[in-house]
């Protein structure tokens, strides 16, 4: 019995579910599967297509499989609490995914820079671009946004670690994240919210200045092009990215340095949702299934695919 108590006192309650909301548990389902065939779809191609192996399509299909990473850390746990109905969760796993959370989503955060990096050098120094954008280079980029996002994952971790959790356990939030343990805890959270808020600022505020300032660049260039058709083709393109990248880092700065309690602490759970889930939703489709290459690789793809059966 003793042991069981102490097993019920380690175990934390999320309290951001809708209980009982079939229509909420069949979107998130939803959402999950479109998240998973879209990247996995964009990253297949890529890989199979000879026509696709340039730094470009290298980067989208990184940025795929870590959609792919990101999405899966929350979203089966979220669905298997709100069907099976239990929000309990126990210490270790909630550690284990505010781990990932943070690795995957901070490594984003550099994935997308590097993108918006990409396409500064190939839309405003073209003639340079085969040089700087080698395959060297590429690889080494991904590398260390990878090892960075590991890094801020280990630091966010050990530093939770050490927080001092008292009363029911309650997390305010619908899965574990930075924000929401910080809120539960009963210790001083001073040096958890340091931390927080300079790491926003290398790894969110920092990369999002510099996609800005890139973009800025290839708007001016593509204002210089003569041709109306080719201005439109390549503002069309640099504006979907522009959209879907400032809402991933304006929600994902929010979510860190918004509110951390209180009322508005709601505010937070949906900017965290936007940040999370939808950004991989709509990646996919912002940034391959609008591209006239990907779409003429993908219907090669199927009808090979056809033709075999």
């Amino acid at each position: 019995m003793e042991v069981e108590n102490k097993t019920l006192l380690n175990d934390f309650i999320l309290l951001g579910f809708l209980e009982g909301c079939v229509v909420c548990t069949i979107i998130m389902a939803t959402i999950y599967i479109m998240i998973i065939i879209g990247n996995l779809a964009v990253f297949s191609i890529i890989q199979v297509d000879n026509h696709l192996q340039t730094p470009m399509y290298f980067f989208l299909s990184c940025l795929s499989l870590l959609d792919v990473c990101f999405s899966t850390v929350t979203l089966p746990a979220m669905l298997s609490n709100a069907i099976i109905g239990n929000t309990r969760i126990s210490f270790n796993r909630c550690l284990i995914q505010l781990y990932f959370f943070v690795c995957f989503g901070g490594s984003e955060c550099l994935l997308l820079a590097a993108m918006a990096y990409d396409r500064y050098v190939a839309i405003c120094n073209p003639l340079h671009y085969p040089i700087i954008m080698n395959k060297r280079f590429c690889s080494s980029f991904v590398a260390g946004c990878w090892v960075c996002g590991l890094l801020n994952a280990v630091f966010h971790t050990l530093m939770t670690l050490k927080l001092t959790f008292c009363g029911a356990h309650h997390i305010n939030h619908f899965f574990c994240d930075v924000l929401p343990m910080l809120e539960a805890a009963c210790s001083d959270i001073q040096s958890s919210q340091v931390l927080l808020h300079v790491v926003t600022i290398f790894l969110g505020m920092s990369p999002f200045l510099l996609v800005m300032n890139s973009y800025i660049h290839i708007i001016s260039t593509i204002l210089k092009i003569r041709s109306s058709e080719g201005r439109q083709k390549v503002f069309s393109t640099c504006s979907s990215h522009l959209i879907v990248v400032s809402v991933f880092y304006i929600t994902g700065i929010f979510t860190y340095n918004g509110p951390s309690s209180g009322q508005y602490f709601i505010i937070v759970r949906v900017s965290s949702v936007l940040y999370g889930i939808l950004s991989p939703l709509l990646n996919p489709v912002f940034y391959c299934l609008r591209n006239k290459e990907v779409k003429k690789a993908l219907k090669k793809a199927l009808k090979k695919a056809m033709t075999r059966t």
